[in-house]
């Protein structure tokens, strides 16, 4: 982002002036305007920064870890601060005495340093993508421009507790099939590398006929033993590109595409998803926002680059005069249920609450469905694991039966 100077006249026409961090002039002046300021100059400036010197390696490997729990933990004490009307700068000096963890103790010192740069908090928030997500900072943002930061923050705690249950849910649900796969990739890497050579020495020896899946299986086995440093390149190879790829806009906007198709975790992501739009578009309902700013910050809150985008579609068609169920139901995304909420609360006036009634049924639809996530996979696993066993039959026992009821005969 870059910094803008700014002047104005607020409500009672005096002058006022800052420093802001912004994506562009009209950015600062959508957000000044959103406080009642009359914009008369913005130009961008550069800021010198005064920080201390960054960390070495060293102090950085040292350095202890920022959990969740951290996040969480200032997020509730930032909602009793701003509840009981505390000076933001004076909030964070305590935060940042009282923490426990180095680390984000000097995260809490970076951003007080940029509140007395001029910055807002959303803009300070924002410098650190590593602690706070693109989520949070754009509801403190909806915070700021509504005056509910009390608000937002107890909205923010409520939603980093339910992420982090989710996240919970998910790894002891994922934990029993991790062990398997981790066991069936071992298992495979063993029998190709040791146990699978022994057998094509006894095979060599008795001159036998093999089957075809034999010499298929031996075949292999000997490509991986004297091609294993190439395919483990070639592995690291393809890991990075994929990563590198869906590092990019391109790359991302068709994993999270694909990532509500995939059998069995799709409609959970897609139910997660549509929670967390429906959280924050009611919030921002509730504050007052109008529709098209609303849907500016909700499809920065979304966390999949797919429906973010059909959410900014929605925008440009209520901009051409279109109703929200409309452009809704152009996106082709939204369940009937949302669809069906997104009617009747315009036609009622009620859409916040109705929304928000619509984020609770999905949130505690996904945790549904993730207590019964290990109970779908255990079948798939069963049938992968039942498979490797009949080829390892097929091509290794099988032969060495036969070649023993062979020996038998000519005894």
């Amino acid at each position: 982002m870059a910094a803008y100077n700014y002047r104005g006249r607020d409500a009672d026409l005096s002058l006022v002036s800052g420093t802001m961090e912004a994506e562009s002039p009209a950015a600062v002046i959508e957000q000044l305007v959103a406080r009642g300021v009359v914009v008369v100059d913005v130009n961008a400036v550069r800021f010198v920064e005064t920080q201390a010197s960054a960390p070495s390696w060293w102090e950085k490997l040292q350095a202890p870890p920022i959990k969740d729990d951290d996040v969480i933990l200032f997020t509730r004490q930032m909602h009793t601060l701003q509840r009981t009307a505390v000076p933001i700068l004076r909030a964070l000096a305590g935060l940042q005495e009282s923490t426990g963890n180095r680390s984000f103790a000097e995260v809490l010192a970076d951003v007080r340093y940029s509140l007395d740069q001029g910055r807002e908090l959303s803009t300070a928030l924002a410098r650190h993508p590593a602690v706070f997500s693109v989520f949070y900072v754009a509801m403190v943002r909806v915070g700021e421009i509504s005056g509910r930061m009390a608000e937002v923050f107890n909205r923010l705690f409520i939603h980093l507790e339910f992420e982090k249950d989710v996240r919970g849910q998910i790894r002891a649900a994922l934990r029993y099939p991790t062990f398997v796969v981790i066991a069936i990739a071992v298992a495979l890497v063993v029998l190709n590398m040791f146990v699978i050579p022994v057998f094509a020495g006894v095979f060599a020896g008795l001159n036998a006929k093999l089957p075809l899946i034999t010499r298929i299986l031996i075949g292999f086995s000997n490509f991986t033993v004297n091609w294993w440093p190439l395919l483990g390149a070639v592995g690291a190879g393809i890991w990075y590109a994929l990563r590198t790829a869906l590092r990019s806009v391109e790359g991302r906007y068709w994993w999270d595409r694909q990532k509500l198709r995939l059998p069995i975790v799709g409609d959970i992501v897609l139910k997660a998803t549509l929670a967390r739009f429906s959280r924050s578009f009611a919030l921002a309902s509730q504050s007052g926002i109008p529709v098209l700013q609303a849907l500016t910050v909700v499809a920065r809150t979304t966390d999949n680059a797919y429906i973010s985008q059909h959410i900014e579609n929605m925008r440009d068609g209520i901009e051409r005069g279109d109703s929200l169920y409309r452009c809704a139901q152009a996106t082709g995304v939204f369940t009937p249920v949302v669809m069906q909420m997104i009617s009747v609360g315009e036609e009622t006036g009620e859409m916040d609450t109705l929304l928000t009634e619509i984020a609770g049924m999905y949130e505690r639809e996904t945790a549904y469905s993730i207590k019964g996530l290990s109970a779908k996979i255990e079948p798939i696993l069963l049938v992968l694991m039942a498979g490797l066993v009949l080829i390892l039959a097929l091509g290794i026992f099988m032969p060495m039966w036969s070649i023993g009821q062979a020996a038998m005969g000519r005894g």
